[in-house]
């Protein structure tokens, strides 16, 4: 890493280049080389926008080493604390080292084909479906415990900074982001006379591996989601689900910034 390169990463609408463009200056101000884009040997990332395009800049950049920090010019912003007017204390506190480095954990999901075995890393979750929106079965273990026969829509894996998004839509719970768990949540589960599925999330040890495995109709039909990204498999014959020991690192510039941001975003 080089000392004062920082990285400027933005999306693409007004209020992030006006934004940008504001940070640039302040940025050269305190001494600070900005640079607008991804430059693996700055020593700090900002991204500018929503929580999207904070998890996009993680996923194109290949999870660096690097911490990031995000200014929030989009909607819901749990990754993005930092309003657009905060934008001189954000780099005078950098530049003082008033702050704190988050671990961010993320999913490892490996998926086994009859000839291939694939590797995925996820920051907020993942989801394994049916293609076409059609109700999927699948038996769920974890750590080859089985579980439940599943049949619904689908099954989500979350991490515990990735409650608050796709898996709280779901009614999934909100956990802590410091806790080493992950969250299985069912996505409209079938419960009838012929099937039985659990309806609510389990929390698991994130030492445990949960494994999804679709039913044989379902091996050339099926689709999932990482991070909000499509990916359909051919003789597709299980999921390998498990909290992994890559992280991510996030500036925090309040030890509240968490549970203000959870009132600001929800209540």
């Amino acid at each position: 890493m080089s000392k004062n390169i920082i990285n400027i990463i933005t999306n693409a609408n007004y209020e992030s280049k006006k934004t940008a463009t504001n940070l640039h200056k302040v940025l050269t101000n305190y001494g600070y080389e900005p640079f607008n884009g991804f430059n693996k040997n700055a020593e700090l990332s900002i991204c500018i926008g929503g929580d999207g395009s904070f998890i996009k800049a993680i996923h194109k950049n290949d999870f660096p080493d690097m911490p990031f920090v995000g200014i929030n010019t989009g909607h819901l912003g749990f990754y993005q604390e930092i309003k657009p007017d905060e934008i001189e204390k954000l780099v005078k506190d950098y530049k003082n080292g008033n702050y704190n480095v988050d671990d961010i954990k993320l999913i490892r999901s490996d998926i086994y084909t009859k000839n291939k075995v694939y590797k995925f890393y996820s920051i907020n979750e993942v989801v394994l479906k049916a293609a076409h929106s059609k109700t999927i079965h699948m038996n769920v273990f974890i750590d080859r415990n089985h579980v439940e026969k599943f049949s619904g829509d689908g099954v989500l894996v979350s991490t515990p900074s990735g409650s608050t998004a796709y898996n709280f839509s779901s009614g999934g719970a909100i956990v802590y982001p410091s806790l080493h768990v992950l969250q299985m949540t069912p996505i409209s589960p079938v419960n009838s006379a012929a099937y039985r599925s659990l309806g609510s999330s389990v929390i698991v040890p994130g030492v445990h591996t949960i494994s999804l495995v679709v039913e044989k109709r379902y091996k050339d039909s099926n689709l999932l989601l990482v991070d909000g990204s499509e990916y359909f498999f051919n003789n597709l014959h299980r999921v390998n689900i498990r909290l992994s020991n890559k992280v991510i690192k996030k500036l925090v510039f309040s030890n509240n910034s968490y549970w203000d941001n959870l009132k600001d975003k929800f209540l």
